[in-house]
């Protein structure tokens, strides 16, 4: 690994050439924070405690046994100097140096997310009262300014709402960290989420992503192909995710890009709950004519412009309805008309749900059945290995640092395997040491 390492990056651009004390060595540095997520210590005075009696750090970071090892809050200091940006570039180097190994193939890309445990206590949570009162008031107050402004009613079409929002809670020493959790059986915990792709060859990690814990995943996915594809240089052929990423978005944009996208489409509504109703599924969309025709033949046109989230209604004429002898399981006595909401990408996500009604076939079977244990073994490995489970440091800075040196650590550990594999220890060894 000392080969491969040496090679990574330089640290000049962090620092003044002319002026200040003399820094510490950035290599070992980068070294010393290497060695102590790939044993799983990621704290920096437990890591510099180690050091100081274990000879395989000291000999990898390049200090001797009467040399003196720097303070752990050089550490901290150092990678806020750094940035979490060249920590990525870091990262992005191991990528190519598997790639230069042969160890990296863009047929097969499994992508999934995972949460992280922020670094704070449950007496730090607090509910956001505070800040829904002073907007409250700053928003009463600019409606007495503005009595001759003619009210328009709320922005959003539709119902008004009628239930109210439950305050959310939020901490006071990271407030980055959001209330998340992976189960609905389990309890909210403030968290972050990791974005992985793993490529399906070798299982090296080829991007990682740290976001808030309640950023959706499925919204993340096609700027994750966008950084693999820059990242590795070739054109990502096949994408893996499960049931999260199944957004009619992620189909329509992956079919453009030449992508096949082995996604399980959301389940359809069960006709147990209402089997008199008509389900939305009978309803025959015309991307050409843009319109929708239902059961009877009657056409629903386009209403209005999209909304925030790209979804669009088509709504029935009401002299149709009126008269329509499906009216009573069309929709219910309240309503006038049928309305019906497409989301963005409909029609893509309709191929993808007849390709998986019909049953995919064994390579495809084959490459969801790997999805499931390479992503999520490399997760496992990650949070067990190598001290992922929790965050060492507060804000999204901090964590996005600690997932790419988790990542980085994981690429050089199958980078140096593969390679003693090949070429024999003997030779892994003098690669090592050269």
């Amino acid at each position: 690994m000392q080969y491969y390492i040496s090679r990574v990056f330089t640290m000049r651009e962090c620092y003044c050439q002319d002026n200040g004390r003399p820094s510490i060595d950035p290599e070992s540095a980068l070294r010393l924070m290497l060695a102590g997520f790939f044993q799983g210590i990621v704290q920096d005075r437990k890591l510099m405690r180690e050091a100081q009696v274990n000879l395989a750090i000291r000999w990898f970071a390049g200090y001797r046994l009467d040399e003196v090892l720097p303070e752990r809050s050089s550490l901290t200091r150092i990678r806020q100097r750094w940035g979490a940006d060249l920590f990525r570039r870091i990262f992005e180097r191991t990528v190519a140096q598997c790639v230069d190994a042969g160890l990296v193939s863009t047929d097969t890309v499994h992508i999934d997310g995972t949460l992280i445990r922020a670094d704070v206590s449950w007496d730090s949570l607090t509910m956001r009262h505070a800040v829904q009162v002073v907007a409250t008031n700053d928003e009463a107050t600019n409606e007495r300014d503005d009595d001759d402004t003619p009210t328009t009613g709320s922005a959003r079409p539709g119902r008004p709402r009628t239930k109210k929002t439950k305050p959310q809670k939020c901490s006071l020493t990271d407030p980055d960290a959001a209330m998340s959790t992976s189960c609905r059986q389990f309890r909210l915990a403030p968290t972050y989420k990791q974005h992985t792709a793993v490529e399906d060859k070798n299982g090296v990690i080829v991007d990682v992503g740290v976001t808030t814990g309640q950023t959706n995943e499925g919204k993340q996915l096609l700027e994750q192909v966008e950084r693999i594809e820059t990242t590795v240089g070739a054109h990502v052929a096949c994408a893996t995710c499960d049931a999260g990423y199944a957004h009619g978005t992620n189909y329509a944009a992956l079919e453009e890009r030449g992508t096949d996208a082995v996604i399980p489409t959301p389940r359809v509504a069960s006709r147990k709950k209402s089997p008199q109703r008509i389900p939305a599924r009978r309803f025959k969309y015309d991307k050409h004519k843009d319109r929708i025709t239902c059961p009877n033949g009657k056409h629903l046109e386009r209403q209005g412009q999209a909304t925030e989230k790209n979804e669009q209604y088509y709504r029935a004429h009401s002299c149709d309805c009126k008269v329509c002898l499906l009216r009573e399981r069309c929709f219910s006595a309240g309503a006038k008309v049928r309305t019906i909401l497409l989301v963005d990408g409909h029609t893509a996500l309709l191929r993808a749900r007849r390709r998986k009604e019909k049953g995919w076939d064994d390579a495809t079977r084959e490459k969801y059945r790997r999805h499931r244990w390479q992503v999520e073994g490399v997760h496992g490995r990650s949070k067990m290995q190598h001290g992922l489970a929790r965050a060492v440091g507060r804000g999204i800075n901090n964590v996005s640092i600690q997932s790419y040196l988790t990542a980085a650590v994981m690429n050089l550990n199958k980078l140096v395997r593969t390679q003693e594999m090949k070429g024999g220890l003997h030779e892994a060894i003098k690669r090592l040491t050269t």
